[in-house]
């Protein structure tokens, strides 16, 4: 059934539109982002499911909703694993130790503002944008604590990095992930994109590195030592995307079954922890760490994971799901293709991921699966992975470091430099159509 041009379509658009407006008002109303997305989800599916009642095809509405589920279960556990290890990582005093060394160096918030923009580029292809941002969000927030405009540009700036770095790895970015899985690229083809990538980075970070202060970081507060087992866990963090990879590339499973493996190695330290827990925090253990104040607890780590992002996430999937189910995104896509022409379609993908999300995106193309050349493909993985960075919602990073620097970076507070990130994303466009496509 198409209802998109049904009042129950008319109806389902105008409340997607509603709930976004409300995400984007977030910075004023200071209402979590969850919210609306999540009821207009319900509303959107219940209203289809009335238009579906009476008929013979409710078995498809049913198997519908179980695949978009299916979708944001794999995306919900691979970010709970990596969450809980960002949370402990903090809990043992890693990023206040990288904190500490970065002050304790006498860099300025410009040069601070540079090595993660940088380690996010190259962290990214390995760990996956979204991990990328979580983990330098925190050493970011530690640094900058008391100056909310440094940590607002550092953000924007990491979500940029790490996008960009994303786009050139198969399993930097799940739209890349996508691709590669749908057999449509090689694994080698993506680094062509590498070139594209740095211009997407390097022009908007050179561009806003001029608002960041040259004023040098003020030294840690309190004890930076790490606690106790902090280089194991890291270890163990480094080991659980390494089986993630292993997972997926060798044995043909899915990503986040190998993250919940790893979840399980840091569970089971936990409990070694645990059980040889020092009696103080001033004693001292062999590796020059301190000891516990409160016994370490994995389930205490999950409890503080970002959760008003993890259900943004299912509003969104479930949202855009019943918009695709209605007949919309492929309405859009039809025009993009049989109509615009693959290049053209291919850069306005990049725009609409920066106001719908890179990831249903993408997944609308790959239904549509257009006859296009592997420049072409290259191109809409490109675009659909850094168009992203164009908005804070449009990618799985930016919206993780709203809810991770709630408050201070925000929709508009993003949107304030979106000019600048327009001109890195015209670049790195430019820059593949002169190497890869001739």
């Amino acid at each position: 059934m198409d209802l998109s041009s049904h009042w129950v379509g008319f109806t389902a658009l105008a409340l997607f539109v509603l709930a976004y407006l409300a995400v984007i008002a977030e910075e004023y109303t200071h209402m979590r982002k969850s919210k609306p997305v999540m009821l207009a989800a319900g509303i959107i599916w219940a209203l289809v499911g009335f238009a579906y009642s009476g008929t013979d095809q409710v078995g498809v509405l049913e198997n519908a909703v179980e695949h978009f589920l299916l979708e944001f279960a794999q995306l919900f556990l691979f970010l709970l694993a990596a969450m809980t290890y960002v949370n402990a990582m903090t809990e043992r005093n890693i990023f206040n130790a990288l904190r500490a060394w970065l002050t304790s160096r006498g860099f300025t918030f410009r040069t601070i503002f540079w090595i993660t923009g940088i380690m996010s580029f190259f962290l990214s292809p390995v760990i996956d944008n979204l991990t990328t941002a979580l983990v330098m969000c925190a050493v970011i927030l530690s640094v900058g604590q008391g100056n909310s405009r440094f940590i607002a540009l550092a953000c924007i700036n990491i979500v940029v990095a790490a996008n960009a770095g994303g786009a050139f790895s198969p399993f930097g970015d799940i739209t890349t992930l996508m691709v590669w899985q749908s057999g449509l690229l090689e694994f080698q083809t993506f680094f062509a994109l590498f070139l594209p990538a740095v211009a997407n980075y390097l022009v908007p970070a050179a561009l806003m590195s001029f608002a960041v202060s040259r004023e040098r970081a003020k030294n840690s507060d309190g004890d930076a030592r790490l606690k106790r087992g902090a280089r194991r866990i890291a270890f163990l963090f480094v080991a659980t995307i390494s089986t993630a990879v292993v997972f997926h590339n060798f044995l043909g499973l899915p990503a986040f079954l190998g993250m919940m493996t790893g979840l399980a190695y840091l569970k089971f330290f936990g409990f070694y922890l645990r059980r040889t827990q020092l009696p103080s925090t001033f004693d001292s253990s062999a590796d020059g760490s301190i000891g516990d104040v409160n016994p370490f607890d994995t389930f205490r780590e999950i409890s503080r994971i970002e959760w008003d992002t993890l259900l943004f996430f299912f509003g969104v999937i479930m949202c855009v799901g019943g918009l695709g189910f209605i007949g919309y995104l492929e309405h859009v896509s039809v025009f993009f293709y049989s109509e615009l022409g693959p290049t053209v379609a291919n850069i306005l993908v990049g725009v609409l991921s920066s106001l719908i999300d890179n990831i249903p995106i993408m997944v609308a193309v790959l239904e549509m699966n257009p006859v296009m050349d592997t420049q072409q493909w290259l191109l809409v993985t490109l675009t659909a992975g850094v168009g992203g960075s164009l908005l804070s919602v449009g990618s799985a990073a930016g919206v993780a470091l709203m809810g991770q620097a709630h408050g201070t970076y925000t929709f508009f507070s993003h949107l304030r430099w979106t000019p600048v990130i327009a001109l890195g994303y015209a670049a790195s466009i430019f820059i593949h159509m002169v190497i890869n496509t001739g």
